[in-house]
């Protein structure tokens, strides 16, 4: 019998849910998403894959061995602040640290922006007499009775969760762990976090922010994960589940409740880990990840096979200083509502129409035109052909809508149609320029991988928009996110501060910092299961005057032998000079944090059969379409039909039951044997490779040359590359 696993993505219109047999066989499955309780709509999505199986919902379920989710729980509650009721326990005399945030503003010159309002009221923040220094040496004991009275203020507060934020707890947090006993004694049912556990690292704001966060987040996150595995166990699973964190490595559902703030990029991760999968069968090494949902855009980096990791993260305007990919986020997407701005103008976005009551052409309650129902109205969807044909499309609704939106800004409804198109087009080329252009590196030599159930619409015209000259689409782009959650391996990162006065350690200490590091990884990795583990070293440095930290890769460090602290700084002086172009190797070095990834090698899943060689598919129909301002009869051509290397001009439409791709007018496509549609743009027509040897525009999915200096490149993570291609 056929073993199964399943990726789940929970998006804010649809759930895409791709299963993956053991001979490499991909099914894709797509449900409404259900956002008052997202496993409504997972185990809906689960029978409709079942369906498409030809299973019953409790067989499949009996036959998978593991299924990966990626929630947005976490992101909706700060979105929206609808977390949990949090109080914070902290030193007495610094309350007020999470409002005083670093002291800046967002918009620095904005002299009417108001103060950002804290994630606990004043009222809620609660000080506790104790006081650990820098050094690790206690000044002031915990104060007993200050607890026993905070504690009181928590039992008539009937609060939900509890963060406990103590100064310098990253040297030394026994004060942070007997209150969290204390609170966790007298309140039983009270999620509660310290910020040791959360994050052991200098910088109390960020520190404090990111368990206040986790504790907003916790018991939400904690009790959809409950219902979740409750719900797929009395389907009859009793497999493993696990959850793709922010950082895009996958952990258990219960390290997952635990360290809930980690699931707030859970979603986009996947498609980020699909874009490194992706990079690793041949799509191109370096890749600009694109995956246009409903509700937004995410974007993110994937240059020479790897993912950039940050820290610092903004969501829902809270810091969250967590290791996570690198993924800039825009409210564009096919759900985004045009609308008339100030001055009169047409607008699309930041609000979305989401999966209730969604676009007008849904014909669930929908009033606002979106980008969706523009693309409807413009010929680009076939409105008899939506999810294969579960769902009918109401073009008559959305062209009506557009015709009211037109009357305000005084234009027909096609071209108010075409104008949202275009201005979405226009904010997802702006967003790809902040994570790329903002970042030192050149979009223009990389390919635009486009995902997501709307990207085939919107990737020709946003590449244009940028100077790009090549795409890419797989054939399963609307459930990508959720196959890519299948191809990255368990995770576990830890970072600790180590400053010290003598700038770099010795050998030795520097060898017990990491041991220690490992050995408590290690021994959390393993209590998750029992396979391959191996370790990824990195460190925070910095010179010793500058008030940043750069994230300094050790795996190339020769370890065990002598002059270790002198490789170690030198690897520091590289990297430096990789990312600003130069180096001060006079300069004294100084070691912040030290930081190790633990992963869990899952075994890899078996490649699909190559997409079958032959006679190429003739279009399977036609349809009138609306490309700059200009009706033409568009040949349609079934996705699932294109034979390898089948090459396809534009202007042209593929599509297949769950994803659209519009050609334009001089787009060449081919179809690559590994199963994505590689898109060639008239900017590289005819170009010629530097050497000469070939022209790069003579075949679609050729590669340009890429002529980035080291000093261009975006920062690389210090993981590696999950397992398993498509």
């Amino acid at each position: 019998m056929s073993t199964f696993r399943i990726g789940i993505d929970v998006g804010g219109t649809f759930t895409d849910i791709v299963c993956v047999a053991a001979n490499g066989t991909t099914t894709l499955a797509k449900a409404t998403s259900t956002p008052s309780d997202q496993s409504e709509g997972v185990v809906t999505g689960l029978a409709v894959l079942a369906e498409r199986l030809d299973l019953g919902l409790t067989e499949l379920l009996a036959r998978t061995d593991r299924i990966v989710h990626g929630t947005t729980v976490a992101t909706n509650a700060l979105l929206e602040r609808k977390g949990a009721k949090v109080a914070m326990l902290t030193t007495e005399g610094h309350r007020d640290v999470i409002e005083m945030r670093e002291g800046l503003k967002p918009e620095r010159y904005n002299l009417r922006l108001p103060p950002a309002p804290a994630l606990v009221p004043r009222r809620l923040r609660l000080p506790v007499a104790e006081r650990i220094r820098p050094d690790g040496t206690v000044e002031v004991q915990l104060d007993r009775t200050s607890l026993s009275s905070a504690i009181a203020v928590l039992k008539a507060e009937k609060v939900e969760a509890v963060a406990i934020c103590f100064l310098h707890s990253w040297r030394d947090d026994a004060h942070e762990r007997a209150a969290a006993e204390a609170v966790r004694a007298a309140l039983p049912d009270v999620f509660v976090t310290t910020s040791a556990e959360v994050l052991p690292q200098i910088k109390e704001f960020e520190r404090f922010s990111t368990a206040c966060v986790n504790a907003y987040v916790g018991p939400i996150v904690s009790r959809y994960l409950a219902r979740l595995r409750g719900r797929l166990a009395d389907a009859g699973y009793n497999g493993s589940i696990f959850v793709i964190l922010s950082h895009g490595g996958v952990a258990p559902v219960e390290e997952a409740a635990r360290l809930a703030t980690g699931t707030a990029l859970s979603g986009p991760a996947g498609g980020v880990a699909a874009g490194v999968a992706l990079a690793q069968r041949g799509v191109g090494q370096d890749l600009i990840t694109f995956d246009v949902g409903g509700t937004s855009t995410d974007i993110a980096l994937v240059l020479e096979g790897e993912a950039a990791l940050g820290r610092g993260r903004t969501v829902g305007g809270e810091r969250i200083a967590l290791e996570s990919l690198d993924i800039v986020t825009l409210g564009a997407g096919g759900g985004s509502i045009g609308h008339v701005g100030a001055g009169g103008t047409l607008r699309v976005g930041p609000r979305s129409a989401g999966a209730v009551p969604g676009p007008v052409a849904y014909g669930l309650g929908g009033t606002e035109p979106t980008v969706t129902d523009a693309n409807l109205v413009l010929g680009y969807l076939d409105k008899d052909n939506f999810l294969g044909g579960a769902h009918t499309l109401d073009r008559d609704g959305a062209l009506a809508a557009f015709a009211r939106l037109g009357d305000e800004v005084g234009l027909p409804a096609m071209a108010a149609a075409e104008g949202v198109h275009r201005l979405a087009n226009v904010r997802m080329a702006d967003g790809i320029r902040i994570a790329t252009v903002r970042r030192g590196v050149d979009p223009r030599h990389l390919t635009l991988l486009a995902f997501g159930g709307a990207a085939g619409l919107h990737a020709s015209a946003v590449a244009r928009e940028l100077g790009m000259q090549r795409v890419a689409v797989p054939i399963f782009a609307a459930g990508l996110s959720a196959w890519g959650m299948l191809h990255t391996d368990l995770r576990y990162e830890m970072a600790r501060s180590e400053l010290a006065s003598a700038g770099v350690p010795e050998d030795a200490v520097l060898r017990t910092i990491w041991a220690g590091l490992e050995a408590e990884g290690r021994a959390r990795v393993a209590s998750w299961f029992g396979g391959k583990v191996e370790t990824r070293r990195a460190a925070d440095m910095r010179y010793g005057e500058q008030v940043f930290e750069i994230t300094v890769p050790l795996e190339a460090v020769e370890w065990d032998a002598t002059g270790l602290r002198g490789r170690v700084t030198d690897a520091f002086h590289a990297r430096h000079e990789t990312l600003f172009t130069y180096a001060l190797p006079e300069e004294e070095v100084v070691l912040v944090n030290a930081r190790l990834a633990v992963i869990g090698r899952l075994p890899p899943m078996q490649p699909p059969e190559a997409v079958a060689a032959g006679i190429p598919a003739a279009a399977c129909a036609t349809r009138r379409a609306q490309i700059e301002g200009v009706e033409r009869e568009l040949p349609v051509f079934d996705f699932t039909a294109l034979a390898a290397g089948q090459e396809i001009a534009g202007p042209a439409i593929v599509e297949s039951d769950t994803t659209t791709v519009l050609l334009l007018p001089g787009d060449t496509a081919r179809m690559d044997g590994h199963g994505w549609l590689a898109m060639v743009l008239p900017a590289m027509i005819d170009s010629v490779v530097a050497d000469g040897r070939i022209s790069a525009g003579s075949r679609a999915g050729r590669d340009p040359p890429t002529h980035r200096s080291a000093a261009t490149r975006a920062p690389r993570s210090s993981g590696s590359p999950p397992a398993g291609a498509p």
